[in-house]
């Protein structure tokens, strides 16, 4: 992914208002984030510990979305696995975000939902560049860029859902 700059990210936004965009929390350390190995970039809001933003290239283009996810959640499964990059973690470590619809059918409430890696952090887990609490992701015999190639499509997935 190319690297973003604030008014990028603040204007990629599909699912909420300029406004909205404007107002949003975004990562202090954009500067620093590893772009080379990013698929995308995903963050939670400090301020508000209810949401989350993810943002991509699509078409040559950032698209971004804002997500929600409950705070607390109970969960009485001891392992959960991200519909993404498929990585498996401890209790707590997915959870359901959920993503307002864009246009007509997000201002009349509807959403989609996707099981995604708490921290947003899909990419690091493909490259080994972050571990799970469980320890290493499950050896697949998919090579690095197929599974790259895995993420993105489910990504792109998630997104068509938003304008369908």
């Amino acid at each position: 992914m190319r690297s973003l700059t604030e008014q990028d990210i603040r204007n990629s936004f599909i699912n909420c208002s300029k406004g909205e965009a404007k107002r949003l929390s975004l990562p202090r350390d954009l500067a620093e984030r590893p772009w080379d190995d990013l698929d995308f970039l995903g963050w939670r809001d400090p301020g508000a510990p209810d949401r989350s933003y993810l943002v991509t290239e699509r078409d040559g283009r950032p698209v971004g979305i804002t997500l929600r996810f409950p705070a607390a959640q109970r969960s009485f499964l001891r392992h959960s696995m991200c519909s993404l990059c498929v990585t498996a973690h401890p209790r707590g470590g997915v959870s359901l975000m959920t993503a307002r619809k864009a246009g007509s059918a997000g201002r009349e409430g509807n959403s989609v939902g996707l099981y995604m890696c708490t921290d947003l952090a899909c990419s690091l887990y493909l490259r080994g560049m972050k571990v799970p609490e469980t320890g290493p992701r499950i050896e697949e015999s998919m090579t690095l860029e197929e599974q790259i190639a895995r993420t993105t499509g489910n990504l792109y997935a998630f997104l068509d859902q938003l304008y369908a």
